[in-house]
């Protein structure tokens, strides 16, 4: 079968299955705002036990990152992200699974080779951009502090 680019182009165009983008937008709102509804009731459980702000928020961010990695071990996040899309990359749950599926999936290459090497291969630029990011937010901070600014 000999074709033009612009055949092949139409050719496969013609048998791309269609996106579902109404459906996929839809389900990725309502498990994102699950998933913060979740994060919000247990804070509001912490504080209710005493906890102070800044503490609840501290214990609903270990939370979170627990139920996160305990399901991606579970192999329960992975079937939940193929139902709810980009709903389920919510920062604090969307990091812990990305850090927890690769230290899964190499495990059988070892503990150092395997397991913690391949942690961090896509969470890696990101830890590493999170802390050049807020070391440059603390120098203008202090020049704003300090009046140099």
């Amino acid at each position: 079968m000999d074709m033009s680019k612009k055949e092949y182009q139409q050719f496969v165009q013609d048998r791309a299955k269609k996106s579902p983008l109404l459906k996929d937008c839809t389900l990725a709102f309502l498990i994102g705002g699950a998933i913060c509804v979740l994060g919000q009731v247990i804070m509001d459980q912490y504080m209710a036990l005493g906890l102070s702000k800044t503490d609840a928020s501290t214990a609903t961010s270990v939370t979170l990152v627990f139920l996160s990695v305990l399901l991606t071990g579970l192999n329960l996040y992975n079937k939940l992200g193929r139902y709810g899309g980009a709903g389920t990359l919510v920062p604090i749950t969307g990091f812990a699974n990305a850090v927890a599926s690769p230290a899964i999936d190499f495990k059988s290459e070892g503990l150092i080779t395997g397991m913690a090497a391949k942690m961090f291969t896509v969470a890696g630029p990101v830890i590493v951009f999170g802390v050049a990011a807020s070391a440059v937010y603390g120098v203008f901070l202090m020049v704003n502090q300090l009046g140099w600014w």
